[in-house]
């Protein structure tokens, strides 16, 4: 294989590394962080300055109810391929509803266990 198969991924790759590194550079040039600035460990919040405490503790059952959004929310999107794949699997008779019921069975075996587990429950 030649080099010229691959310019297309390195011109993708430069322009990728450039523009992160355009974006990184004008945030320290002219972000509120800068030292000309006076306002170093402040917080921002859309231009306005900001009252009260500055960094405020969250509780941890926010961060379980994150987790566990992010954690159902992307076993959803492998279902959404199996959706596209079904026909092409049934096509050549492959049996592909087993491992989906699998799947699915395990996710909802999770889900019953953090509802019993009073996971979900924002309050208690």
């Amino acid at each position: 294989m030649s080099a010229s198969a691959y310019l297309p991924f390195l011109i993708q790759a430069a322009l990728a590394a450039g523009i992160t590194g355009g974006v990184v550079g004008a945030s320290h040039l002219f972000g509120q962080r800068f030292k000309r600035n006076r306002i170093k460990d402040t917080a921002y919040e859309c231009g306005v300055p900001g009252e009260g405490v500055v960094h405020t503790r969250f509780s941890v059952k926010f961060y379980l109810t994150a987790l566990l959004f992010m954690l159902f929310d992307l076993e959803v999107v492998i279902l959404i391929p199996w959706t596209f794949i079904y026909r092409e699997f049934l096509a050549e008779q492959i049996a592909i509803v087993g491992p989906i019921l699998f799947f699915i069975g395990v996710l909802v075996l999770g889900l019953a266990y953090e509802v019993r587990k009073g996971a979900l429950q924002w309050e208690k």
